[in-house]
Protein backbone atom coordinates (compact mmCIF):
# COMPACT_ATOMS: atom_id res chain seq x y z
CA UNK A 1 0.00 0.00 0.00
CA UNK A 2 1.34 3.27 -1.01
CA UNK A 3 1.71 6.71 0.92
CA UNK A 4 -1.42 8.28 -1.28
CA UNK A 5 -3.28 5.55 -0.81
CA UNK A 6 -3.02 5.18 3.25
CA UNK A 7 -3.33 8.75 3.09
CA UNK A 8 -7.04 8.93 1.45
CA UNK A 9 -8.50 6.08 3.46
CA UNK A 10 -7.46 7.27 6.83
CA UNK A 11 -7.29 10.95 6.48
CA UNK A 12 -9.91 11.93 8.96
CA UNK A 13 -8.38 9.77 11.50
CA UNK A 14 -5.47 11.27 11.27
CA UNK A 15 -6.69 14.84 10.85
CA UNK A 16 -8.85 13.96 14.05
CA UNK A 17 -5.72 12.77 16.19
CA UNK A 18 -4.34 16.05 14.84
CA UNK A 19 -7.13 17.81 16.50
CA UNK A 20 -7.06 15.87 19.65
CA UNK A 21 -2.75 16.88 19.99
CA UNK A 22 -3.55 20.20 19.41
CA UNK A 23 -6.47 20.16 21.80
CA UNK A 24 -4.28 18.76 24.78
CA UNK A 25 -1.58 21.17 24.63
CA UNK A 26 -3.89 24.20 24.50
CA UNK A 27 -4.72 22.13 27.66
CA UNK A 28 -1.75 22.03 29.31
CA UNK A 29 -0.16 25.50 28.10
CA UNK A 30 -3.35 27.09 30.20
CA UNK A 31 -5.88 28.09 27.18
CA UNK A 32 -8.00 25.86 28.94
CA UNK A 33 -11.34 26.95 26.87
CA UNK A 34 -9.69 27.06 23.89
CA UNK A 35 -8.64 23.46 24.15
CA UNK A 36 -12.25 22.40 25.03
CA UNK A 37 -13.13 24.13 21.47
CA UNK A 38 -10.76 21.98 19.74
CA UNK A 39 -11.31 18.79 21.45
CA UNK A 40 -15.31 19.44 20.26
CA UNK A 41 -13.45 19.38 16.40
CA UNK A 42 -12.86 15.71 17.26
CA UNK A 43 -16.00 13.83 17.13
CA UNK A 44 -17.35 16.68 14.27
CA UNK A 45 -14.14 15.23 11.94
CA UNK A 46 -15.10 11.83 12.31
CA UNK A 47 -18.82 12.30 11.98
CA UNK A 48 -18.33 14.62 8.72
CA UNK A 49 -16.03 11.51 7.43
CA UNK A 50 -18.45 9.07 8.18
CA UNK A 51 -21.62 11.20 5.91
CA UNK A 52 -18.88 11.71 3.43
CA UNK A 53 -18.10 7.80 2.78
CA UNK A 54 -21.66 7.47 2.89
CA UNK A 55 -22.88 9.65 0.59
CA UNK A 56 -19.77 8.13 -1.68
CA UNK A 57 -20.88 4.83 -1.21
CA UNK A 58 -24.62 5.25 -2.03
CA UNK A 59 -23.50 7.30 -5.39
CA UNK A 60 -21.37 4.45 -6.24
CA UNK A 61 -24.11 1.77 -5.95
CA UNK A 62 -26.84 4.12 -7.92
CA UNK A 63 -24.23 4.30 -10.56
CA UNK A 64 -23.38 0.71 -10.31
CA UNK A 65 -27.17 -0.11 -11.03
CA UNK A 66 -27.44 2.11 -14.18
Amino acid sequence: MNLSKIWTMYYPVILAFLSFLYSVTLWFTGNKLEGIFVGIWVPSILGFSVAIRQIRRDTNQENQKE
